[in-house]
Formats: C-alpha cells, sequence, structure tokens
C-alpha cells in the first residue's frame, strides 16, 4: 500500500519539476541567469522527491538544495561565459557620429526615416536634412536624434 506522504512527496516531486522547466523554457526565450540556477534546483530536487519520496522528511535535504544550488550556478555561470563572445562589446554615443561619413544603403529623404545609412559597418536608420538622397551615394552625419540620424550629401571629387 502507497503512504499517504509518499504521494504527496510525488505529486510535490512533479510540480517541481514542471516548475523548474518553465523557469528554464523562460531562461532560455530570456537569457539572464536570473531563473536558469532556481530552476535546476527544482528540477533536481523534484526528481529527487520521485525517486526517494521521504527524502524531504530527512536533514540531508537542506545540504541537497545547496549543493545541487551551488552546482547549477557554477554550471550557469560556465555556460553563459562559453555563449558570450571575446571582448568588450563596441558603443556608439550619439555624439560620436557627427562628422563621420558613410554610404545609403536604401534611399534616404527629408520626410521618412525609412533610409539607411551604413557608418562604419553598422546600418542606422536616417533622414536627410533637405532632399533625397539616393542608394549608394556617400553622405555625412550632421545630427543625431535618439537612435536615427540626420545625413548630408557629400560631393566625391575624383583625385
Amino acid at each position: 500500500m502507497i503512504e499517504e506522504g509518499t504521494v504527496a512527496g510525488i505529486a510535490i516531486g512533479w510540480i517541481m519539476v514542471v516548475a523548474g522547466v518553465v523557469m528554464l523554457v523562460i531562461e532560455a526565450f530570456s537569457p539572464g541567469f536570473f531563473i536558469a540556477v532556481p530552476g535546476t534546483v527544482l528540477i533536481i530536487l523534484g526528481l529527487l522527491s520521485l525517486f526517494f519520496p521521504a527524502i524531504f522528511n530527512s536533514p540531508w535535504i537542506i545540504a541537497i538544495a545547496v549543493a545541487a544550488g551551488l552546482v547549477s550556478a557554477v554550471a550557469t555561470i560556465w555556460f553563459y561565459g562559453r555563449l558570450t563572445p571575446e571582448g568588450s562589446p563596441t558603443t556608439v554615443s550619439r555624439d560620436s557620429l557627427l562628422g563621420r561619413e558613410g554610404r545609403v544603403l536604401r534611399e534616404v529623404d527629408a520626410e521618412t526615416l525609412a533610409g539607411k545609412v551604413d557608418i562604419n559597418g553598422v546600418e542606422w536608420s536616417a533622414r536627410s536634412v533637405r532632399t533625397t538622397i539616393g542608394t549608394g551615394t556617400k553622405v555625412r552625419v550632421v545630427k543625431s536624434e535618439g537612435v536615427h540620424i540626420v545625413v548630408e550629401e557629400v560631393e566625391e571629387h575624383d583625385t
């Protein structure tokens, strides 16, 4: 006959496993290390309670939970470290774009932000100061507004 505590332990085990899996799925779609460790710990403790239903009556449960937390934290940090690219991320401030030159990737006009400009290998939404500027034309940044730039055509001289 199955004891009442055993059934409750099995039910809690499944709840913990499911909650842990849900946390890992959320972490997969929104990475940030914030719920991967608790999700992993819940899965480990849930599986332990499924295989050993009386584990929650044992004083060892605290030591097991702490060990599972430490191991999963170290593993998660290592895993995210392997995913992170080497070096510091590049950042561009608005003012650092002023005066930079680039090429029009998609026609730029003064009325919309539909235009695209390549400045040092980075694609920016852009509008022009006055006129429409065609694809492939060399431009200079004269202003930065939020996440888009304002450009003017640069006359290219043959040397």
